[in-house]
């Protein structure tokens, strides 16, 4: 596949980014040499490799999925302009 001058104006225009007409043909060389590259990537052979997180073999880490309050009410309640009860307080704005 090759990108031309028109296919990388459209790119340029959906992607909301003002190329001059003058730096389209370089435009579009980089993206027939993205093309290409991801051609060359193709070509490699995966069957059979499993997917990495990192280089290195390492798990992730994963804490337990449960809810909390956070336990930081106090902390959290100081910076309220006004608080009462334990929740902040706002003015009504309906009526």
């Amino acid at each position: 596949m090759s990108i031309d001058e028109s296919t990388a104006r459209r790119v340029a225009q959906l992607a909301r980014i003002k190329v001059e007409d003058p730096a389209l043909p370089a435009l579009a060389g980089e993206f027939n040499a993205i093309l290409g590259f991801i051609e060359q990537l193709n070509e490699v052979d995966v069957e059979g490799v499993e997917p990495m997180t990192s280089v290195t073999p390492m798990r992730l880490k994963r804490r337990a999925d449960v809810v909390t309050d956070g336990g930081y009410q106090d902390k959290v309640l100081s910076n309220a302009p006004d608080a009462r009860e334990g929740f902040f307080a706002v003015p009504k704005v309906v009526e």
